[in-house]
């Protein structure tokens, strides 16, 4: 069993390795600030230009908008499916949840192009291809995992939260956002993590939708190009140097994905210890 579990470290450690090894060699050609803080991406001119900022803005554009349209919503559906809905409507949400959930990346990306562009081409004009539409096709992607774990982590709970609750005069609503959403705040935070992540990692879906223009964000429906859909358009042709500034793209998704995580291990180790500070006193 412990050999088992070793094998999903080892994976990591392995995936670390070759990732940071045939990556940083690039930076015997351009510097580490040069690489992270321009914009100038022209791997195959005379005078190459390896700047990536453009994409860390992308990145982290396309999955904070999706993260602001799908967190509020998954939590409701959670909620709703957890406390409110009745036997027969839940059976019908989950099973779409659970569908919704299986649904390739290619499909959601023609949808992007057969509904969600021209919906956002018409709103707000321009192209439709951009930061907005990208957000909306992750924020639908995203939903499957937050309703999911929101909802478990609801069930998950003990009777007497909300037994006690009622039976100290609380509507039912008041129970719900006041003793049970904080009480399963870790699992929701889980499922936050879980969503960011494959928001952050997506790649088919964005990039038919997303512009893929290696320019700076302008705006929110302005085109927009992240770290993995620079990955994946250049990745056919590169060679020497170009190849290994996607590894080195690579080793800055990796990055951040890592600090992202920590960052929430923090912020909910805190919030799990203001919970106990509280119940202490």
């Amino acid at each position: 069993m412990f050999g088992s579990a070793s094998l999903s470290v080892l994976a990591v450690l392995l995936i670390t390795v070759f990732m940071f090894r045939s990556g940083l060699p690039l930076f015997k050609v351009v510097s580490v600030a040069d690489f992270l803080f321009t914009t100038r991406w022209e791997p195959t001119a005379a005078d190459p230009g390896y700047g990536i900022l453009s994409f860390i803005v992308g990145s982290f554009l396309v999955t904070g908008l999706a993260l602001a349209i799908a967190v509020p919503t998954g939590m409701a559906v959670g909620v709703f499916l957890a406390e409110l809905s009745d036997d027969r409507s839940s059976r019908t949400i989950r099973s779409a949840v659970e569908l919704l959930a299986g649904i390739p990346s290619v499909v959601y990306g023609l949808f992007g192009i057969a509904v969600i562009t021209p919906a956002s081409r018409a709103l707000f004009g321009g192209s439709g291809y951009g930061a907005l539409s990208a957000a909306a096709i992750l924020a639908i992607m995203t939903l499957p995992t937050i309703i999911t774990v929101t909802d478990s982590s609801l069930r998950a709970l003990p009777r007497e939260l909300k037994e006690g609750s009622l039976a100290l005069g609380a509507t039912h609503w008041q129970t719900i956002y006041k003793v049970l959403v904080p009480a399963a705040r870790s699992g929701i935070i889980a499922g936050v993590i879980l969503g960011m992540g494959r928001a952050i990692g997506e790649t088919l879906a964005v990039l038919m939708v997303g512009g893929n223009a290696p320019i700076m964000p302008k705006g929110l429906n302005g085109m927009v190009r992240t770290l993995t859909m620079n990955i994946i358009t250049d990745m056919s042709y590169a060679t020497g140097d170009h190849l290994t500034s996607l590894f080195a793209t690579g080793m800055v998704l990796f990055a951040f994905i890592l600090g992202l995580n920590l960052i929430a291990r923090l912020a909910l180790k805190k919030s799990m210890t203001g919970v106990g500070g509280g119940a202490g006193a």
